[in-house]
């Protein structure tokens, strides 16, 4: 809790932002990799923008967990556990998508098809991010999650 506020509503918008801007920073770095610069030099924003989504992911994931009793006596627990899932598989196509996103950083023709293979990925992680923060905001609006941490009147 920071001012009365669950830390983890305060961590969610690290990784909600980053999902949204990874594939635009692909892009970008695949155009930058054709024309100005070595494409590997490019690809390590992504590469490196995926790592830090990556943790965030996680710090998010691991504070809502601390927070899932406090809420759970408030929303229904078909709706918490499709969050609960929508994360854990958020977690597992980013981190495989950064595993095959780090490969473009090698120089070969290897390399290169995991570039494509990462902006590709990229799609799917955004599709994922979704699905966690359309999840997290019908807990919050539809289902009044919120309601666990307003003072008792």
């Amino acid at each position: 809790m920071l001012n009365n506020l669950p830390l983890h509503a305060l961590i969610v918008h690290m990784p909600i932002a980053l999902t949204v801007l990874v594939p635009i920073f692909v892009v970008i770095a695949l155009l930058l990799g054709r024309r100005y610069m070595k494409p590997t030099h490019a690809w390590a924003l992504p590469v490196g923008m995926l790592a830090l989504l990556m943790a965030s992911a996680f710090a998010a994931d691991q504070t809502g967990e601390d927070q899932e009793d406090k809420v759970e006596r408030i929303v229904p627990e078909s709706a918490l556990e499709a969050h609960e899932e929508a994360a854990e598989l958020f977690l597992l196509v980013t981190g495989g998508v950064l595993v095959l996103a780090a490969g473009g950083l090698m120089s070969n023709r290897l390399g290169s098809t995991l570039r494509v293979v990462g902006a590709v990925g990229s799609l799917a992680v955004l599709a994922a991010g979704w699905n966690v923060g359309h999840s997290g905001g019908a807990l919050v609006y539809q289902h009044n999650a919120g309601a666990a941490y307003s003072p008792q009147k």
